[in-house]
């Protein structure tokens, strides 16, 4: 698995949305590498790490060594995560997630919450996709896989994951995160459809882990709005929540500044 780590300290696990990867997290990273370890990882198919987990893209594994896919899971990636943070010998972490990231970030307090030393949710969702909203994703990930991602992700995704501030004012922003998405190739868009469309209901999983949790959203999302968020702290038992105004559904690229100043006072009072 391919990770960007910079920075000492409290370690912070930064898991990505969809359709991107670990760069989305570059501009808070750089604000809070003072403070902690960062380590963000590219998930399962995604940004530099492969899809079957065997080798980051790029690098030329033989055809007979190559590992066939596992099938789309949520949980398949939290077990990688979980690997990654053995390889790194950490016990213990502050995890976060943002979106696809926060559905992984879900799946591994089912699978380990003693992993867990704090929680920090970025524009997600605890709840399962509606019918309808599963049969949305199976069709981009069927369109992906017959046509590729070119000419049409991007232009789909962009209004939904920025804000309308965003979208206004700031074009920079609005390039970064087109590149982003872009990039990413389509057999690991797909996968990762799939495998949101199939994952469970994380309430449960929420309301049992009694760590310090924040959850931020940005008060422009219209994916997972303010709404959602005050869902999720309703169901932590230490939940906080912070509402970026001015953000969609990527604060770390959109908001960095507020986002990194909502973050760093409640990182410092957890314990590793």
């Amino acid at each position: 698995m391919h990770y960007i780590e910079s920075g000492a300290g409290t370690p912070l696990v930064l898991l990505h949305a969809y359709p991107v990867d670990a760069r989305m997290w570059t501009p808070l990273r750089v604000r809070l590498e003072d403070q902690a370890r960062v380590i963000a990882p590219d998930q399962r198919g995604l940004g530099e790490s492969s899809l079957d987990g065997s080798s980051a893209h790029g690098l030329a594994t033989p055809p007979e060594e190559r590992l066939v896919a596992e099938a789309p899971s949520v949980d398949v990636v939290a077990a990688d995560i979980l690997a990654l943070l053995d390889e790194l010998e950490l016990p213990r972490v502050v995890l976060g997630g943002c979106s696809m990231g926060g559905y992984v970030a879900t799946a591994l307090l089912r699978a380990a919450p003693q992993r867990v030393a704090g929680l920090l949710l970025v524009d997600t969702k605890a709840p399962a996709d509606t019918e309808e909203a599963k049969a949305k994703r199976i069709g981009a990930a069927e369109r992906a896989e017959r046509e590729g991602t070119a000419g049409w992700l991007a232009e789909d995704m962009l209004p939904a994951l920025l804000g309308e501030t965003t979208r206004r004012d700031r074009p920079e922003v609005v390039a970064t995160a087109r590149e982003l998405i872009e990039s990413q190739p389509a057999d690991g868009v797909a996968w990762a459809q799939r495998a949101m469309a199939q994952r469970p209901d994380g309430l449960r999983a929420l309301e049992e882990f009694d760590g310090p949790s924040l959850v931020a959203v940005g008060e422009e999302d219209g994916v997972t709005p303010p709404s959602e968020a005050r869902r999720m702290v309703e169901a932590l038992p230490r939940g906080e929540l912070v509402v970026l105004p001015g953000s969609g559904h990527l604060p770390s690229l959109e908001v960095p500044d507020e986002l990194a100043s909502a973050v760093r006072p409640w990182l410092s009072r957890i314990e590793p």
